[in-house]
């Protein structure tokens, strides 16, 4: 009798047009936006419930325009977010106020959002799934599938129940800050900068509700905002070594260093919320933009870009970035992923185009991270009194830099103009206020305060120039 042989059992090929590692804010929104073109995408995060952080919480007004090109704004609406009109900045007792800008065309202001990161997070992923051609998976991406012939990343191999291989002629990585795949992109690392810690305050009536609050405390600023009908977002920045949460100190810090520093409205508030709240921290880090040029890899986001969070303009340039590379590698121009040469032209492109939007609020974030956290650098201290004097004045002093800090300006050159213009008007302030008898150790301030301008935002311009 002949013996029966079972039948060949062919693993299937999980074969995908796109495949984007990271289901954040960036990841989402171009697995949706891919979709929506007729892509196959596979979304991969390695956990799909409800994140938890503590900042991505203040999208601003060209963010949401972003998002609305997108077809994602919706994804803003019922997650108890709260509408930020602009900012209220707090110096030494005194409050200036920074509103965003009204469009002339239609006369109407323009509006950021904040709100809880994870509820907004899982409306994206939500609206990412439900669209057609769309695969969204729970499982953890260990590596890069690669050509070695045509030195192409050809797909991902990830560890979920079980470990599988995925494939697509293009990936994209927008895994985060603490990138697992940049070392395959950059040799650039992120600079830490300082460390942002947070809370939440209940129940806080902030001085000018619907408005980002900056406290210029020392040694380093204080952001707050309202995330939610009850709770209010707090950032307390910690330069250098921060101190341990274990052994108390840094609840200490927090009541000796940065409370005093508060307006007196709020102080009670945040002394309590000390006692309740749990403190959780994240590094500040720069790290300038570099090209793509590998065949087959994309990577974006924080895992390709950062700046300090102080303007929080990084969700407007993730989502800018999804804009403009949907219309980059469109169907129209991109017609199969397996186009490589057009692929990495077009990249090339997207390297330099997206500098319209994204210099201005790198160097703007970091700039004024510089001039904020001025503590004992006299120069920077006589630049941040002449920052505050600045907004003081309204109108262009106050839409220029809000202009290019809400993403509404993309103009590189606006931001160097009021940057030199804050210069030169924090020498005047010096004049103005020390009297004849210090007219000579303030000529010499002048150079020295130019000095330091010059230090403080052209080295940000010069990595935004780099490739």
């Amino acid at each position: 009798m002949p013996v029966a042989v079972p039948p060949t059992v062919i693993p299937p090929i999980n074969e995908y047009d796109l495949i984007v590692v990271g289901a954040g804010v960036l990841g989402s929104a171009a697995a949706r936006a891919f979709g929506c073109a007729g892509r196959r995408v596979l979304l991969l995060e390695r956990d799909l419930s409800q994140p938890d952080r503590i900042v991505g919480e203040l999208l601003q007004p060209g963010g949401i325009n972003a998002l609305k090109a997108l077809g994602l704004e919706d994804c803003i609406e019922d997650i108890d977010g709260i509408p930020c009109q602009g900012y209220a900045v707090f110096k030494d007792g005194n409050m200036v106020e920074i509103p965003y800008p009204v469009n002339e065309e239609t006369g109407e202001k323009a509006l950021g959002k904040s709100f809880h990161h994870g509820r907004f997070i899982q409306k994206l992923r939500d609206a990412a799934s439900s669209t057609k051609n769309v695969t969204v998976m729970e499982a953890t991406a260990t590596s890069l599938l690669r050509d070695e012939d045509e030195d192409k990343v050809i797909g991902v191999v990830t560890k979920g129940d079980i470990e599988e291989k995925f494939y697509a002629p293009m990936t994209i990585v927008a895994d985060g800050l603490f990138s697992k795949f940049r070392k395959e992109f950059t040799q650039k690392s992120p600079d830490v900068r300082s460390t942002f810690v947070g809370f939440e305050i209940q129940d806080l009536t902030l001085p000018m509700p619907e408005h980002g609050h900056v406290i210029l405390g020392k040694p380093a600023p204080v952001l707050m905002y309202q995330i939610g009908t009850h709770e209010t977002r707090v950032l307390v920045d910690v330069p250098g070594v921060l101190p341990s949460q274990s052994n108390g100190d840094l609840k200490k810090y927090m009541e000796n260093v940065v409370a005093p520093e508060l307006p007196e409205s709020i102080r009670p508030k945040f002394i309590e919320a000390l006692e309740t709240q749990r403190l959780r921290s994240m590094p500040n880090s720069f790290l300038p933009p570099s090209a793509n040029q590998t065949n087959g890899l994309i990577v974006l986001g924080d895992a390709m870009n950062m700046r300090h969070p102080l303007t929080g303009g990084g969700m407007t340039v993730a989502l800018s970035d999804v804009v403009l590379l949907q219309e980059l590698l469109s169907p129209e121009n991109i017609p199969s992923f397996t186009e490589t040469d057009i692929i990495l032209q077009q990249l090339n492109v997207f390297h330099w185009k997206r500098k319209n939007y994204c210099t201005a609020i790198n160097v703007l974030a970091m700039a004024l991270y510089r001039l904020f956290a001025a503590d004992n650098d006299a120069d920077l201290a006589v630049l941040q009194r002449g920052c505050f004097e600045y907004f003081k004045l309204g109108g262009e002093c106050v839409n220029g830099p809000v202009g290019l800090l809400s993403g509404l300006i993309q103009r590189p050159m606006v931001l160097v103009y009021h940057f030199f213009a804050v210069a030169f008007y924090s020498i005047w302030v010096e004049f103005k206020t020390g009297g004849w008898s210090q007219v000579p150790r303030n000529i010499l301030r002048f150079f020295t305060v130019i000095y330091a301008a010059c230090v403080t935002i052209l080295p940000y311009l010069w990595s935004e120039t780099q490739y």
